[in-house]
């Protein structure tokens, strides 16, 4: 019977026979239609996945893999084009609208051999910290299902958490990615600003927005940032550094690790604020659990040091007013004239047209944070909100740099509580904007970061931990997360 752990194992049963492409892929659709009431796939693409499938089979059976990614089946959420494919950002805006064209990162999973499953359930247009603001409902934690699986990632999560497939892709803009991977328990990694090309993303806000991987591991994660980052022609704002071999890195690192020689491995120094883990907002559980895992690690060789971060109660501010911002610029073009739901009301001009279309096409938080971005970009309010979240932006970044000229790594919680049951903060839209207090701050500096899942709650939820590294050095994030997963087991 077909069953998944890695990427490195599945390819090593696929050529010792075991199994097979075509067998994987009816293993994970029958697994999406057993878990339906997850609603984590707005949309299977069995026939196309089966018949890719046995493509891939009749390749491998004449030779090697076709590929890093050979048979891997991945989903994507609703924000990642997929040529021929139903695009909506889970919104009533997009309707039934059909991509022309693929992402890079599309084109790239393709190109190594990966095998597209379906179309992921996300909050609307990814603005959403629960995915409960999707205009196709929510998506159900699979380790509870009163509760809400994160967001705005949420149907990316759950299904690596359901195992409804290897691997799947999401975007991160705040922290859409690492928070519901902490919720779901799962790896959820959103690399540097510009390491991987945003060309066919739906944007949300464009300094901000990067795409982002969850996996069961570390080392699955590695691999598939390895074949999709990279330069790209259609993005003026990716970066031209070469990508490294982060895979064979982790894997190296594993194998040190496993052995003997435990003390050959590198030793890291890490720095957590002092202001994160002792806010009053976190989940005792969480705080002991992750100070009781501190030590560990100073046992195993690794200097951890509390610092001092007095900046921490700007960032969720800081992040609201510049995300809103271009959330208002990038969503104006959806108008019911060039894009968009258009409204059927009759005997209107043309700026009622446009005020029907938009209200019936967008939900409550898309429109929230519409009213909010403009609001900041006004006359009047543009220096006292928009330029002050900027300074504030560029005094983080300072501060950051300045960091890493000392440590390695940062660690701090995901999430200040584990996932919450579904409906808690629908009524107080403040409240779950300081859930993202922790998560928020790495991509306002454009740092890669990643939850890791190490830890289970008293209440039988898991949690994670998140690691930061300097800008580009996804190297050294991943070698550190794939040692600490391997300290705690």
């Amino acid at each position: 019977m077909f069953g998944f752990t890695t990427i490195k194992a599945f390819h090593t049963a696929l050529q010792n026979g075991q199994t097979t492409c075509v067998e994987a892929v009816l293993f994970y659709t029958k697994a999406i239609a057993e878990h339906a009431h997850l609603n984590a796939f707005l949309e299977v693409y069995e026939t196309e996945a089966v018949e890719r499938a046995m493509q891939l089979d009749a390749a491998a059976a004449s030779g090697a893999l076709t590929g890093p990614l050979h048979g891997v089946v991945v989903g994507l959420k609703d924000v990642i084009a997929h040529k021929g494919h139903t695009l909506t950002a889970s919104s009533k805006m997009l309707g039934n609208f059909e991509s022309v064209y693929n992402a890079t990162v599309t084109e790239k999973l393709l190109a190594a051999g990966a095998i597209i499953i379906g179309r992921q359930n996300c909050d609307e247009f990814a603005m959403g910290s629960s995915n409960e603001n999707s205009a196709f409902g929510p998506v159900l934690n699979a380790a509870d299902n009163n509760k809400v699986s994160g967001g705005s990632s949420g149907g990316s999560a759950v299904a690596v958490q359901a195992g409804l497939c290897m691997i799947s892709l999401g975007s991160d803009t705040g922290g859409s990615v690492r928070q519901p991977a902490d919720f779901c328990g799962v790896v959820g990694i959103k690399p540097s600003y510009g390491r991987i090309s945003r060309y066919g993303l739906i944007a949300y806000a464009s300094s901000f927005d990067q795409i982002g991987i969850f996996s069961t591991t570390v080392e699955d994660a590695a691999l598939v940032l390895e074949v999709i980052a990279g330069a790209d022609e259609y993005d003026s704002t990716v970066s031209q550094r070469p990508v490294e071999p982060y895979s064979q890195a982790v894997a190296s690192g594993m194998s040190i690790a496993a052995s003997e020689s435990d003390s050959s491995a590198k030793k890291y120094k890490l720095a957590y604020f002092k202001e994160a883990l002792y806010h009053p907002s976190l989940d005792p559980a969480i705080q002991a659990q992750i100070l009781s895992f501190i030590q560990s690690m100073q046992a195993a060789g690794h200097t951890v040091e509390p610092i001092d971060f007095n900046l921490l109660e700007y960032v969720v501010p800081t992040y609201y007013v510049l995300t809103t911002a271009e959330a208002s610029s990038n969503l104006s073009r959806y108008d019911g004239v060039r894009f968009g739901h258009r409204t059927n009301k009759e005997g209107i001009d043309l700026t009622e047209m446009y005020k029907a279309s938009r209200s019936e096409g967008f939900g409550e938080e898309v429109k929230r944070r519409i009213l909010l971005g403009t609001f900041v970009l006004s006359e009047g309010f543009f220096d006292a909100y928009f330029t002050k979240a900027q300074q504030v932006r560029q005094l983080l970044k300072q501060r950051t740099d300045a960091i890493f000229s000392e440590y390695d790594a940062i660690l701090s919680p995901t999430v200040p509580a584990t996932a919450f049951a579904i409906g808690a903060k629908s009524d107080d839209p403040i409240e779950m904007f300081l859930a993202d207090i922790y998560t928020v701050y790495p991509n306002l500096v454009g740092i890669p970061a990643i939850s890791i899942p190490l830890f289970t709650h008293p209440n039988g939820m898991p949690f994670g931990l998140q690691l930061m590294t300097r800008s580009f050095d996804e190297m050294n994030l991943l070698q550190l997360s794939a040692q600490l997963m391997k300290l705690k087991s």
